[in-house]
């Protein structure tokens, strides 16, 4: 049996890894370093405002699998996502579907904000995401 975030490989070989341990393709630390240097203007915001200074570690732009999500918190197991408007178009939201069931079944729950929100809604964004890392440790 493989636990969550455990490689094939690793679970073969039966070599256990931690709980917040997640797959990474490091094919994609090029996309992931790029991404980290041009955030969008509602990433900045929330980064510098409210993520970077949060007394638990949040990592910007983790890949995780083959996709590199917006924020995780590795000891909450929570991913962040803040979409735009192309996350609002049928193909767009097919695939947040998909790659949200993906990471679900890494034991991660997805948290999804509109850029609008975290524009217009700040603080009751940061206390959602705060509350829901209490509600997960």
């Amino acid at each position: 049996m493989r636990m969550i975030g455990q490689t094939q490989e690793t679970a073969e070989r039966g070599i256990l890894v931690k709980d917040t341990t997640v797959v990474k393709n490091n094919k994609m630390l090029p996309v992931a370093r790029r991404l980290r240097r041009e955030m969008t203007l509602s990433e900045q915001h929330l980064w510098f405002r409210f993520l970077r200074s949060y007394p638990v570690k949040i990592y910007k732009q983790r890949i995780i699998e083959s996709f590199v999500v917006d924020f995780y918190c590795a000891e909450a197991r929570l991913v962040i996502e803040l979409d735009g408007s192309q996350h609002y178009t049928e193909q767009g939201k097919a695939y947040d579907e998909e790659r949200s069931q993906i990471l679900c079944e890494y034991g991660l729950k997805v948290l999804r904000f509109s850029n609008r929100e975290v524009e217009q809604q700040f603080d009751a964004v940061c206390e959602k995401i705060h509350n829901e890392i209490k509600a997960r440790m």
